[in-house]
This record gives structure tokens, sequence and C-alpha cells, in this order.
């Protein structure tokens, strides 16, 4: 603290003006002090929070985001993942300039609990969403929440408090579906603005469809029309370009606001009931289901383009593509692998990821493939945290791990925890197409997968690395692994809310 100064005299007027300038210096220097600390508390923060993947170079610029969330899509269907037909050009041509990785896997083989995760980055179960949110009966039933609670901690809200325009366009499938029409709106979630389809609330596309034997177009999921408002009939296989042509208007009004933007492009198309353009109809599911996956490809490409074409935001943008889950039977494939949608062997769970951006990327990286990196969506959601120089959400443990490095090429790491799975409780098996037990849970940990069934029955062990297929079960041989393995997954497994799937639960 500096001292007072008093005059004793008019004589003392230089001594005054000589306390004063001390004055003056030593408040200076206390001031360039605290600016010195609070930079020094900045960057430690930053150090912490593994900030540092975005190029400094940059200044305060950070990346806008775009999530193309594909429904149903299975492992091998795009043409960059070894799909035989359609050519998925436009998607293909964004994993050239970009890093597919092949050990990606989301956190549920049904579509809503695959969303909770990689929108909060915790496991579903924590929220009691295990399966598709259906009617309220269905729901209670199920032991299943009717809603994500809006408590749960967003990517997008942590995004719009740090200054992005966030933008939600397509299915939703987290709330609002059916006779649930009290839910929160996708807006409570943290989206300034959304279109979505026939399950979310607020303004949607709903579909018309068509085949080559009808005189005219009829609906589906017409009741939908009381979850929101304004309402927009157009041909299903046409929707997700309506919510191309959504995303882009806000993309450029992000722009012209100067504000980085996060982005949700979630098509449904490749979910059934399949409906192509008439141009492209063919006969039979599998058929059909290409041709609904090229259009989807064609339509996806205008958005593709859009960033390409802007070269500010080629550089800036990183667009992120994957799927929500494995394939219907009968649809979608994901050879080499066993299972499909709703099975917890890995083509209910492995999907395909591409991720695009040529401005942040490792140079040498890009137009390669990414095979060592194990890691889910639980890690997406944490690592595009440290990208966007984002804080993690308050009083919330995150399940996920930072793997922004990874993300660019600039490292090839793997999650360090074991990543879990439950099946949802309406699926127990020998159904979907397939003839044989679902397991109730599942965990892998580096090259093994281990299943079992809530009462200890029926265990399996894979060696991923030599038998991805999942032929040779191994638990008789390697019985301290199964016994390693077993226990954490029980111990997960029973700290957290159970459902109707475990019939001994409490």
């Amino acid at each position: 603290m500096t001292p007072r100064v008093y005059l004793s005299s008019q004589h003392s007027v230089c001594t005054y003006l000589r306390a004063m300038a001390l004055r003056t210096m030593a408040l200076r220097a206390m001031a360039l002090r605290a600016m010195a600390l609070r930079a020094m508390a900045c960057a430690l923060l930053f150090a912490a929070c593994g900030f540092g993947y975005v190029d400094s170079s940059r200044g305060a610029e950070r990346p806008n985001i775009v999530v193309v969330l594909i429904d149903d899509m299975g492992w091998a269907d795009l043409s960059c993942f070894g799909g035989k037909k359609p050519e998925t050009e436009h998607i293909d041509r964004l994993a050239r300039e970009g890093i597919r990785f092949t050990q990606f896997y989301v956190n549920s083989p049904i579509c809503s609990p695959s969303r909770v995760a990689l929108s909060t980055g915790q496991y579903p179960q924590r929220w009691r969403i295990t399966s598709f949110l259906n009617n309220r009966k269905n729901n209670e039933e199920r032991g299943v929440a009717q809603w994500l609670d809006p408590a749960a901690p967003m990517l997008a809200r942590e995004l719009q408090r740090g200054g992005y325009a966030t933008g939600h366009f397509g299915k939703w499938h987290m709330g609002g579906q059916r006779d649930v029409d009290d839910a929160p709106t996708i807006q409570a979630y943290g989206f300034d603005a959304s279109l979505t389809n026939f399950e979310g609330i607020g303004a949607k596309l709903l579909p018309l469809t068509m085949n080559p034997e009808w005189d005219k177009p009829k609906r589906i999921w017409e009741d939908a029309e009381r979850l929101g408002a304004p309402v927009t009939w157009m041909q299903r296989s046409e929707i997700t370009g309506g919510f191309v042509q959504e995303a882009v208007r806000f993309i450029d009004n992000a722009v012209n606001a100067n504000k980085p933007f996060y982005i949700n492009l979630w098509p449904d198309d490749v979910h059934s009931p399949f409906f192509p353009p008439i141009s492209k109809w063919r006969n039979g599911k599998r058929a059909l289901y290409r041709s609904v996956l090229d259009s989807m490809d064609e339509q996806l490409g205008v958005l593709f383009d859009h960033i390409r074409g802007n070269e500010s935001l080629r550089k800036n943008t990183i667009v992120i593509l994957c799927s929500d889950n494995g394939p219907e039977f009968g649809a979608g494939t994901c050879e080499p692998f066993r299972g499909a949608k709703t099975w917890l062997y890995e083509g209910g769970v492995r999907s395909p990821l591409i991720v695009w951006a040529p401005g942040y990327m490792d140079k040498n990286s890009i137009g390669t493939t990414n095979e060592a990196s194990v890691f889910c969506a639980l890690d997406l959601n944490r690592s595009l945290y440290t990208l966007c120089n984002t804080v993690l959400p308050p009083r919330a443990s995150l399940d996920g791990e930072d793997l922004a490095g990874t993300l660019l090429g600039k490292e090839k790491e793997s999650r360090k925890s074991p990543i879990f799975w439950r099946r949802p409780p309406d699926r127990p098996g020998f159904t979907a197409g397939s003839q044989e037990d679902n397991p109730d849970l599942a965990v892998r940990q580096g090259k093994w997968k281990y299943y079992v069934n809530y009462d200890g029955s029926i265990p399996q062990l894979y060696d991923l690395e030599i038998d991805p297929s999942e032929t040779d079960d191994r638990s008789k041989q390697e019985e301290a692994i199964v016994s390693r393995l077993h226990a954490l997954l029980m111990q997960w497994n029973e700290s957290l809310p159970q459902d109707a799937g475990n019939t001994k639960a409490p």
C-alpha cells in the first residue's frame, strides 16, 4: 500500500510531485503484476485442460464444428470403408481429405442412447436412456426415461455459453415422440435453432413417400404435426437436402455475425422405411437401402462443397461423420463383423468415423487410415471441448477422454479406460435376423472384448486383433483376463440405474 502524502508548505510542491510520481509508478507496477498473474493463471488453466491442438497462430479463432450422425448405417456401407455399392463419392472425398478411423465405437447399438452419449459425454445409462424412446407406456414398461433430462451436461450448451452459434438439423430422438408431447424443446439443451423430424419437439420436416406403383404421394408419421411447428411436408428422398439447406443458411448467418458455429446434421434416410427417388428405385430391401444411401450422399455433398468452397470455412471447420449404431439386418452391411443394430457384438457398435479438418490436421496424416486408436463417442464429445477451447461443464464428471490430438492426426493414442455397454432392455436376442442370445453386458479393453449376461451365464472372450469376426471364444483359455474384465464390467453396471432388461435388479 502506498503512503499518503501531505503538504507542509507551498515550498514543498517539488517534494509532493516527486511523491506522487512514485505513487503512480507503484500503482502501475501493482497493476502489471496483477495482469501477469492473471495471464499465468489462464495459461495454466488452458494447459491443464489440454488446450493447444488448435494452431496458436490463428489467434483467438476457434474452429467451427459439424457433426454428421447417420442413422442405422453399417460399418462397411461407405465405399471408402469397403462398401461394394453404391460409390459414396462425396463422403469418400471427405475421407481422402481427412482421416478414417477403423476402431471407433458408439456407446449403444440403438439410436436414442447412442445420441445421448455423443451429446453429453456420459454413459446413457446415467440418464436412464437405454433403448429407443417410444410411447409413454412402453418407456415405463422398459424402465426408460421419457426424455433426456435437460440437466444433463450438453456439449452444445457449453459451446453456446462460450460464444458459439449452435444449431441442430435432423433426427433428435432424445425426447418428444409418439404421445410424449410434453418433452423439452431442443433449444432447452443449448441450441439456438433447430429443425427436426417426427421424433423431436419444434419445427420439423415430415416425409411424403412415393413408389413407382402409386398415383400420388402418401404421408407417414402424420401425428407428429402436434409436436411442434412450423411443419413442412416434403419427399422423404429429399429431406436430408432440406436439413442441409437449413444448415447452410445457419452457417452463413453465423459467419455474418462473426461467430464460430456448432452444428448437428443428423439425417435419418437410411433408417427404414426406405424411399429413394423414383429414378433410383430398385427392388429388394438391400437394393432400396443402397439407393437411399446413394441419394443421401449426394445431398450431403451440398453441405461439404459449401464448406470446402469457402476458403475461411475450409481452414476453420472440422467435420466429423459417423453412424449412430449398426445396420438393420438385411439392409446395410458391417462385414467382417458379427451382429447388427441392437446387438452388442461388433457389428452393432463399431462405426465408421471420418474426421475432416484440413486447416488443423497434421499434413502428413491427411488421406490416411488410423487402424490403431481404440475410442468411442464419449471421447469425441470430450475432445471437442479441447478443440473448441471451451471449459468443461460445471459439476459434471464426463466419461470421455481427451483425444484431440488423435482426431487431428498428431498422435495415435487410444482411450485408457475400458469401454462398457449394456444391451437395450427390449432386445434380448433371438430376433432381428439372428437366432442367438444377445449378451446383456460387454466391455472392450485393449485387444480383448468380453461378453456376459447379468446372471454370469454365457461368458465370451474374443481377441479382436486376430479375430475381429468374433468366432473363436477364448474365455476358457484366458481365465485370468475373464476374471478381471468380469469384475470391471459388473462394477460398472452396478454403479448405474437399472432397466427392465435386468429382471433381478431391485
